[in-house]
């Protein structure tokens, strides 16, 4: 899809981060706009922005839950009744859980899984027979590097970014003659809210608190900002491809998973944050 003017954007996970700079880099292509979050009044920023961005982009505001079901499938009717039409769905929302698999409750479990799995999978299920209508579609699934290779007390986000990663494959195969591209994303370190906003019950560092884990986030493993994240994700969607790293961290982890399977998954899974990511967080050892 190299020309984005005039098409139909939805994007799950609208209110902040990612999501947020999809919405204002799109509106810079001339995309119409169909956002969601269950965050109404980030939700309704973001909007606010859009609309002071460019004067002749539509944009609509959708409060959906992508655990629920009933509430996408109303999403995807709610966007064609007031666009007409949709040519992008952008599968985005997503949360983090800090905790050993082990000591995670069923509760949080499903929760994430909710969001982070069952979203993707609802999101292009409902959408996908109205992108059928277009000359041309996309359906753009959010992955990670954690769809690559695993970390200690991140569990249920790299099992739910794993299987993203293989209905988002699969889901490519079966499209692959027809009217719609299909796009597996992977970021890696993003700066956004996603590790402030956490549900946080411990690290595999057992001396990080939530705070300080945020900070290393933030200071030491994110990278590349949310604004550029988007910059790259619709350049990928452009070229219609269907794997797309994001970040220099993304490629440099994902080559070494390639290059060294075992060795690199041990060196993942250590327990303790290196000196140095600490000292460049400004965290006490």
């Amino acid at each position: 899809m190299k020309n984005l003017n005039n098409k139909v954007a939805a994007i799950t996970g609208a209110a902040s981060g990612i999501g947020r700079a999809l919405a204002l880099n799109l509106t810079d292509e001339g995309c119409h706009l169909a956002i969601s979050d269950i965050n109404e009044a980030g939700l309704q920023e973001t909007a606010d922005m859009v609309r002071s961005r460019r004067k002749n982009v539509r944009v609509t505001t959708h409060k959906v839950d992508t655990a629920d079901r009933e509430q996408v499938r109303r999403y995807a009717e709610e966007v064609m009744k007031a666009h007409g039409a949709v040519h992008i769905i952008i599968n985005n929302a997503g949360v983090v859980i800090a905790e050993t698999l082990e000591d995670l409750s069923y509760e949080d479990f499903e929760w994430l899984m909710g969001i982070n799995l069952w979203g993707v999978v609802y999101g292009s299920k409902e959408f996908l027979p109205y992108l059928k209508q277009q000359d041309c579609a996309h359906i753009v699934n959010i992955s990670s590097v954690n769809g690559i290779f695993t970390n200690p007390n991140n569990g249920p986000y790299c099992t739910a970014k794993f299987a993203v990663r293989g209905f988002t494959e699969t889901l490519a195969q079966e499209l692959a003659d027809t009217n719609i591209k299909v796009s597996c994303v992977h970021p890696g370190g993003i700066k956004t809210n996603i590790a402030a906003n956490a549900r946080f019950y411990k690290a595999s560092d057992e001396s990080i608190n939530k705070e300080d884990a945020a900070v290393l986030f933030t200071r030491a493993i994110a990278g590349t900002t949310a604004d550029k994240a988007a910059k790259i994700i619709i350049a990928g969607i452009k070229k219609d491809k269907l794997r797309i790293m994001v970040g220099p961290d993304a490629y440099v982890m994902d080559w070494l998973k390639r290059l060294f399977p075992v060795g690199f998954q041990k060196l993942a899974g250590r327990k303790t944050a290196p000196r140095w990511m600490k000292k460049r967080a400004g965290i006490q050892s």
